[in-house]
């Protein structure tokens, strides 16, 4: 062992045994000196006391420069890597086991960083298929909801036309049996005539069912054009209410005077009228009141047909505007297809449209702009 490699200070272990031998060197010394200075064992004592002090100022700040500080620095490092904290990284420029050991947690602290990076990207990853996964799982979801949906509607579709020809097509066939065997031609042509008026209410169904279906899927168009809605309104209430006796229900008008023009399709518009005064004219109580409104609030017209009569259940509210719904509850009669075209007309516009319960009947109304 060469003489540099003795006193080489890359351990710890060396630091400590030369700054013991240093430290016991010193001591011998500093009491030769002592005792060669003065004979007085007073003054030698003090001369080494004098040695002394130094001495152990030295020693300890040596070994707090050698191990204290470091394995305090060590030590703080060494929590805040255990808590994934990486914002003070331990720095210790020694040559001896404690530098090596700063430099090993330097690495470890770099490799726990670049595996929470890689863990953090997979976790990324995950979470974005799992969103993936959850949202194909609720397209798929909604799939089988909108099939059964539409099962449902088939079903439902299938049940009511089925009722709805059912009693047309049998009295089709009970007089078109009467007419085979009924002499009396007068009878025959009365029989003639029920069976014409049948097949033209089951032509009429049709013609309205695929009159909505056309509207459902887009497959017809909106024809706009600018009319006065007032009067527009008046001839549709004297064409489906002039013929009903006094006796019936009281009919009631609120229309303003003047003009108010509105831009919409004319033919689809006439629809919802006649359906909705249509629909408020079978279901008013006998002797009831049946009012028709146009009232103009600012830049909008609001029409409104009220009729005296039974409430509509809130719960069902909703589903009267749906294809072939009746309920008893409401008394409607028909082939449950009116309200459905009012609101898929209505919609198509966008505007505005509803149902609501008064004290002593039901209003329906919509909502329109003025021109």
């Amino acid at each position: 062992m060469n003489l540099k490699e003795l006193f080489s200070l890359r351990t710890v272990r060396k630091k400590i045994l030369i700054t013991s031998k240093l430290a016991g060197a010193v001591l011998i010394l500093s009491y030769l000196f002592s005792t060669h200075v003065s004979d007085d064992p007073d003054v030698s004592l003090l001369v080494w006391f004098a040695f002394m002090v130094p001495l152990i100022l030295a020693v300890d700040f040596l070994m707090k420069w050698f191990i204290s500080e470091p394995l305090s620095r060590l030590n703080a490092a060494a929590k805040k890597l255990a808590e994934l904290d990486f914002s003070e990284p331990c720095t210790i420029s020694s040559n001896d086991e404690f530098g090596e050991l700063s430099d090993s947690l330097g690495q470890m602290s770099d490799n726990l960083q670049q595996a929470l990076s890689r863990l953090e990207t997979a976790n990324i990853r995950l979470e974005d298929t799992n969103s993936q996964l959850e949202h194909a799982n609720n397209r798929l979801a909604a799939d089988v909801t909108e099939k059964q949906r539409l099962l449902t509607e088939r079903k439902e579709l299938t049940d009511s036309l089925s009722h709805e020809m059912k009693t047309p097509v049998g009295v089709i066939r009970a007089y078109a049996e009467g007419i085979q065997d009924e002499a009396d031609e007068e009878k025959r042509q009365k029989y003639a005539g029920i069976i014409i008026e049948e097949t033209e209410r089951m032509t009429g169904l049709i013609t309205t069912l695929l009159d909505l279906s056309a509207l459902e899927t887009g497959a017809t168009t909106l024809h706009m054009d600018v009319f006065d809605f007032v009067e527009f309104t008046e001839t549709a209430a004297g064409r489906l209410l002039s013929d009903i006796p006094d006796a019936r229900f009281q009919l009631e008008y609120e229309l303003p005077e003047e003009r108010i023009y509105v831009k919409t399709d004319r033919k689809r518009m006439e629809q919802v009228l006649d359906n909705l005064i249509l629909n408020a004219r079978k279901n008013v109580c006998p002797g009831g009141r049946l009012k028709l409104s146009l009232t103009r609030q600012g830049d909008t017209l609001r029409f409104s047909v009220y009729n005296q009569g039974a409430p509509i259940p809130e719960e069902i509210q909703p589903k009267i505007w749906t294809k072939f719904y009746r309920s008893q509850d409401i008394g409607y009669r028909g082939s449950g297809l009116g309200l459905s075209i009012v609101a898929q007309v209505l919609s198509m516009q966008d505007l505005d449209y509803g149902v609501k319960n008064t004290p002593d009947g039901v209003v329906f109304y919509f909502s329109i702009p003025v021109t």
